[in-house]
């Protein structure tokens, strides 16, 4: 029996086939305190994954040393370039970093210069985000991403702007319901803008197929069936994403700010406000990202014939992505 019975190398300490052992591995995922790592921390991290790997390891060493050594390892290198992923990028620092902009597109009384700068800034993060925790075991063009970029940028900008000039022509509404519409389009404009990211980035594998394993994990095909699976959960993903983090907030303040407390102290609703947002995002991003597994499975008999031919399982894995 191993002296480590529960320790696997590269792999996740909670099951990736329920969703609470999905949510319970992405809080580690995104786990903030792994930014205040120092550099010899992660040296020595690194050290130990390797004499594990090696078989060296000194006495004493224990399974949550491992695990730890793991996490610290997987939130700041990336798995393919190995080198140190930039902190605001990191899915550890999406939370912390990502919050201001939410605060700042949750902002009532917005003018056309604020909403386009704020949607301008969301999606630039998300991009960066996307760009540094990308899958590079291949080579990609970067005008892929570019092309991703200036799409979710435009439909983002355009989707916000363009609600706003209509809730401005709409006469029946009052001043008061005007700006409580105006405090949830950000949703729609950050929901349509994640589609369109995820479907120019991504458009190339509807067209060539996504590699497809077997219960061994051999490839056995390509498929564009699954590719077109993966993108429509990644998609979802990407939708549901934004939904509590845009719509819980404004929902809540608009209750708090008639209290007493903030209509004698108005200095303190933006401090409220953005501890809203940032408990709303803390909690929507591992419920998000939890609801399907990185490797989902789909039936043989749903995908093309010549890769049922090519395999006697019942059952295939996919690498759905982020």
């Amino acid at each position: 029996m191993s002296e480590y019975p529960t320790f696997l190398f590269g792999e996740s300490r909670f099951d990736q086939n329920t969703f609470f052992g999905r949510f319970r591995h992405f809080l580690d995922v995104i786990d903030p305190r792994t930014l205040f790592v120092t550099a010899k921390r992660l040296q020595e991290s690194v050290e130990l994954l390797h004499r594990f790997k090696r078989g060296t390891l000194p006495p004493g060493v224990t399974d949550a040393q491992l695990w730890e050594a793991q996490k610290i390892k997987q939130a700041i290198i990336h798995p393919d370039t190995g080198e140190k992923i930039l902190m605001p990028f990191r899915m550890s620092g999406f939370i912390p970093f990502g919050t201001p902009v939410v605060v700042g597109l949750l902002l009532p009384n917005q003018t056309l210069v604020s909403t386009i700068f704020w949607q301008w800034l969301n999606q630039s993060h998300n991009a960066c985000v996307n760009y540094c925790n990308r899958n590079a075991s291949k080579p990609a063009p970067i005008s892929k991403f570019v092309q991703g970029y200036l799409g979710a940028v435009t439909s983002a900008v355009s989707i916000a702007v363009g609600l706003n000039v209509l809730i401005q022509k709409a006469s029946r509404f009052s001043p008061t319901t005007r700006l409580l519409v105006q405090r949830f389009i950000p949703f729609p404009a950050v929901a349509s803008a994640n589609v369109c990211n995820v479907v120019l980035m991504r458009h190339s594998e509807l067209s060539e197929g996504i590699s497809v394993l077997d219960s061994s994990g051999n490839v056995v095909g390509t498929s564009k069936v699954a590719a077109r699976h993966a993108l429509l959960e990644t998609a979802l993903t990407r939708v549901v994403l934004p939904m509590p983090i845009l719509v819980l907030p404004p929902m809540i303040m608009a209750a708090l700010e008639k209290l007493p407390l903030l209509q004698r102290q108005r200095r303190l609703v933006l401090p409220v406000h953005s501890l809203v947002c940032l408990t709303a995002f803390g909690l929507a991003l591992p419920l998000a990202i939890s609801l399907f597994p990185q490797m989902s499975q789909i039936s043989v008999n749903q995908l093309e014939p010549e890769i049922a031919m090519a395999t006697d399982c019942k059952m295939v894995t996919y690498n759905k992505g982020l």
